[in-house]
């Protein structure tokens, strides 16, 4: 055989060979396809992902539980430490805000203002700063199990809620001795709860995919944290302390999440709140217009936390 004649059997047979290798291909996917398999670590369409996470909330809230009591068993205290760790930090703050600072003059049943403030804004902040965790510090059990990563950011969120629980029953108490009436208004408490919950768990989620990609988030978050903590209203009147200042400035201040949950908690558990801004004249959000705030950041954070947690789904645990 001349040597062009062997070149084009060479060639032909290269073809051949790549259209073999291309059927091969081809019928495999077309099997993978036929059986119902996928990439292990394909990201499950959103209703497909939502079906999932539900199937699994036995998970998430055992998870959540056994956490909640495993956190403090090596300390004396033990579970006491959910309510003594805002209360102590409240005593500081009463200190340093009521007493130096002389807000407790200025704002009546400062005590029971301020220790609604911490335990409002202790909880967004501890979910928020657990959720930014949940992925980075559980690589292993991500790796070694196959379950919606969504779980995890939420079960930091019920932990929380539940030492929430616990803390709202003493903070009914206090608000009691400090001479406040129980009101049917009490009864929309578990509402704010659950709208504060809902903004927590989109954060949370939020946060979660942030962290797990961005390792400086860690460090970087107890200062944001500290910031939000001092804009929020927490330790003082937001209307009184932007008094002369620009109309935009204190709106803005009272559409702060925390703020805007802090305010709905102080509305229905403190019947002389809304009296002392109206004695002093200073404007501020009506019940109505919080409520819809509150209603805003709660839709907002959870879709969009959600969305943007389950975009990068099939990223987590990997490298």
């Amino acid at each position: 055989m001349s040597q062009p004649e062997s070149a084009v059997a060479d060639s032909r047979a290269g073809d051949r060979a790549r259209g073999s290798s291309q059927s091969g291909k081809e019928s495999l996917s077309a099997l993978a396809e036929r059986h119902g398999l996928r990439r292990a670590i394909a990201r499950p369409s959103l209703p497909v992902y939502l079906r999932q996470l539900w199937e699994r909330r036995h998970f998430v809230l055992t998870y959540a539980t056994s956490r909640n009591v495993s956190k403090y068993s090596d300390s004396m205290l033990g579970q006491l430490w959910q309510v003594l760790t805002p209360l102590l930090n409240a005593g500081v703050y009463y200190l340093m805000f009521g007493l130096i600072l002389g807000q407790k003059k200025d704002i009546t049943n400062y005590t029971a203002f301020l220790i609604t403030g911490v335990f409002v804004y202790s909880y967004t902040q501890r979910s928020i700063t657990g959720g930014a965790k949940s992925i980075s510090g559980n690589l292993s059990l991500i790796r070694a199990l196959h379950f919606p990563r969504a779980a995890l950011p939420l079960a930091y969120t019920i932990q929380e809620f539940q030492q929430l629980a616990i803390s709202m029953g003493v903070l009914a108490v206090i608000v009691l001795v400090t001479g406040e009436p129980l009101t049917w208004m009490w009864l929309l408490i578990p509402v704010v709860l659950l709208l504060q919950t809902i903004f927590n768990v989109g954060m949370s989620l939020l946060l979660a995919r942030i962290g797990a990609f961005v390792r400086d988030m860690n460090q970087l978050l107890p200062f944001i944290l500290r910031t939000w903590l001092y804009t929020s209203g927490v330790f003082y009147s937001i209307p009184a302390k932007m008094d002369g200042q620009p109309a935009w400035a204190r709106i803005l201040l009272e559409f702060n999440p925390p703020s805007v949950f802090i305010d709905l908690m102080r509305h229905l558990l403190l019947a002389t709140y809304p009296r002392d801004l109206d004695k002093f004249g200073y404007p501020h959000s009506s019940l109505g217009q919080l409520w819809l705030y509150a209603a805003f950041w709660a839709a907002v954070a959870l879709i969009g936390g959600f969305w943007y947690f389950w975009r990068a789904e099939e990223r987590y645990g990997r490298g």
